[in-house]
């Protein structure tokens, strides 16, 4: 395959509009998908805000509690990577999220930046193992992923042009809008100022996972789009995260 082609996206401040990313591709080979998916980025001195719009003719989606395996079916998902971790958020047409806070194994040990804090301990949080996704392994081999870690402040809510479950209508898609608080991403922000400053450039990545096929049949594993291919069927792969440039501009 080709080299990857890293999107590069400039995330303007509020209150102008945001640019419309390209639309997502296949997460493996770089396709166009079948449902239309775009994201737009906005700051503030308070908020990182992201705003889904995904195409979907039969909307769906059935898990309702928190922190459920919301990869398991429809989804849309934001990755923020700092130099030793990354932040998972996932989101399902029933406004129920999902969130991990992934620590590198290799720098998780006494003297670490994130050994000693109380939610980061392996023996006593509610953890996940992982060296890659789909078959690949990351040359950085394991990390640690955080079950119980969530967000400060997150704002969350999601918008159906339809009606969920309902599988003899055919609905227009959902829109899904995220509101992150800068003071959250304290722990990877790897000293940069936060809010950014202008110029400041983050590796941010947003996805979508689809059980349900142009069809109506169930998929398994997933289809997986994203703003650019990873060249893996991998979310969990920080160096093709796109650039992300802040910009004090409102246009």
């Amino acid at each position: 395959m080709p080299p990857i082609e890293t999107a590069h996206y400039t995330c303007r401040r509020k209150p102008g509009p945001a640019d419309r990313s390209n639309a997502f591709v296949d997460i493996v080979t770089g396709e166009p998908a079948w449902f239309d998916t775009h994201v737009g980025l906005l700051w503030d001195d308070e908020y990182l805000y992201f705003h889904f719009t995904a195409e979907e003719t039969d909307v769906w989606a059935t898990l309702t509690q928190r922190d459920s395996k919301i990869y398991e079916e429809n989804d849309l998902e934001i990755f923020i990577a700092g130099e030793n971790a990354y932040y998972e958020f996932e989101i399902n047409a029933l406004n129920v999220i999902y969130e991990v806070f992934w620590i590198w194994k290799d720098v998780h040990h006494p003297g670490g930046p994130y050994w000693g804090r109380p939610e980061f301990d392996p023996a006593s949080q509610r953890t996940l193992v992982l060296d890659g996704v789909g078959g690949h392994v990351h040359e950085r081999g394991e990390r640690w992923g955080f079950l119980d870690w969530d967000m400060p402040g997150l704002k969350h809510s999601v918008h159906v042009d339809g009606t969920v479950n309902k599988r003899d209508d055919v609905d227009r898609g959902w829109t899904a809008e995220i509101a992150i608080p800068w003071s959250g991403l304290t722990l990877l922000a790897d000293g940069r100022a936060l809010p950014p400053h202008p110029g400041d450039v983050w590796r941010i990545d947003c996805s979508r996972f689809q059980k349900i096929g142009r069809h109506g049949e169930i998929l398994d594993p997933c289809a997986g789009w994203t703003w650019n291919r990873h060249g893996h069927y991998d979310s969990h792969i920080p160096e093709v995260f796109p650039y992300v440039t802040f910009s004090d501009s409102p246009e």
